[in-house]
């Protein structure tokens, strides 16, 4: 019989002032929830130029971009070691930078770029290796479904009805996409070390037994076996679910 973890703490993203001109609904990384280890910050976004994210400087942690399938717009990225490239809709690029990188993430035109950003910390072991980007493109990134089909899961990292994500983890954590028919429901189980955050894109639902809605951030209890989604009998919903093994260890 399968478990639901309960809700810790749920609230909705505001938006904030972020880059150049640029305006993201903050979840992790605010007074409501300073971090939850290994998760140090989480940025969704929605900007076109002339807004953006100019040159800035990373180190001791991995940033994940994620350009939502649904998005109009895409974000092109460049670094000061003449890596360049760009991330169409669907498309998400995992960045290690180790030692330290200084790159720029700009829209490509001013039609608006909507997606996430997730900052996750790196072990103390892995802090002064070499830069390192894991691309995964729209077409090549595994898409796995419920029997039914009334759930299909976009899996990056982690494993999903039988499909196991692409990306290569410095930590134990999890990262998938989420998108539920009308009144599907999702029992989807975490590892009992995890700490589990949930993240609504759109659409309205339920998460245990409380209704959720877009910009809403829910952190899980430990105890359980792991995540309850439903969708509204008369809507979709798409959520992002993050999971990862807390490192206790400083930022």
């Amino acid at each position: 019989m399968f478990t639901p973890r309960l809700i810790a703490k749920k609230f909705v993203a505001r938006e904030q002032g972020e880059g150049a001109g640029a305006r993201v609904h903050r979840s992790i990384g605010t007074t409501r929830l300073r971090n939850l280890d290994p998760f140090l910050m989480l940025d969704e976004f929605n900007v076109g130029l002339p807004g953006g994210f100019p040159d800035h400087p990373h180190r001791g942690f991995e940033t994940v971009t994620y350009v939502l399938p649904t998005s109009k717009g895409h974000m092109c990225h460049e670094d000061f070691l003449g890596n360049k490239g760009e991330l169409r809709p669907g498309d998400l690029q995992w960045m290690t930078p180790g030692k330290g990188i200084m790159h720029a993430e700009m829209p490509k035109s001013e039609v608006p770029s909507h997606g996430l950003q997730l900052w996750i910390n790196l072990p103390s072991s892995s802090r002064m290796i070499e830069p390192r980007y894991q691309e995964i493109s729209r077409d090549t990134v595994p898409h796995a479904f419920n029997e039914d089909k009334s759930i299909e899961a976009i899996v990056f990292a982690g494993e999903v009805f039988g499909k196991r994500g692409p990306i290569e983890t410095q930590a134990p954590v999890t990262y998938v996409h989420f998108m539920l028919d009308k009144g599907a429901k999702l029992e989807y189980p975490i590892p009992e070390t995890h700490h589990v955050f949930v993240y609504a894109v759109t659409g309205t639902g339920k998460c245990v037994d409380h209704s959720i809605e877009p910009h809403e951030a829910i952190v899980m209890e430990m105890k359980g076996d792991g995540v309850l989604l439903q969708a509204d009998e008369n809507d979709k919903l798409e959520v992002i679910v993050m999971t990862g093994e807390p490192l206790e260890e400083p930022v």
